[in-house]
């Protein structure tokens, strides 16, 4: 099922052009059924945070806009867990070169994303890596090198930032 209201083809695309949020969490609360999983409240608060960010948000950021609800005062353990479960349903990528989180819009089974990360307006782009892992597996392999996890990141200028 995926999570995007329209389709990329596996073409580059920005990770927050998607801004229909509502039905985006509505997905994604019924692939967690499908699941057997919850998207408990504080779970889907989260996914919300991050999906209306302008760009990349840390645990940090969440955690202080998640502080200014006083319903539910929440800890940085508890933000973790939220976003390993966000991380493992596919709901958001986690960009390791800046330590921040994006909403992934198409989460499915053995999905590899490859971004492009401007260093200036911080604005991430996403396509699919599928080729890319596939010769990055077969170059692990050759030397019987068992890999768990792959990210390919590119930081850079873009198309905007450079004009």
């Amino acid at each position: 099922m995926s999570v995007c209201s329209h389709e990329h083809h596996d073409t580059l695309h920005g990770v927050h052009d998607h801004p229909n949020v509502e039905i985006r969490l509505a997905e994604a609360e019924s692939i967690c059924t499908a699941a057997g999983a919850r998207l408990t409240p504080l779970r889907k608060e989260v996914l919300e945070l991050i999906l209306n960010a302008s760009g990349p948000v840390g645990a940090y950021d969440l955690l202080a806009k998640l502080k200014g609800n006083a319903d539910r005062p929440a800890a940085p353990p508890t933000v973790y867990r939220t976003l390993d479960f966000l991380l493992e349903k596919g709901f958001i990528h986690r960009l390791t070169s800046i330590n921040a989180y994006i909403p992934c819009c198409h989460p499915r089974a053995g999905h590899q994303a490859a971004f492009l990360i401007c260093s200036e307006c911080h604005a991430v782009k996403e396509a699919s890596a599928s080729g890319l892992i596939h010769e990055l597996d077969a170059l692990a392999h050759s030397d019987q090198f068992k890999a768990h996890h792959s990210i390919i990141e590119i930081s850079g200028i873009c198309q905007q930032c450079s004009k």
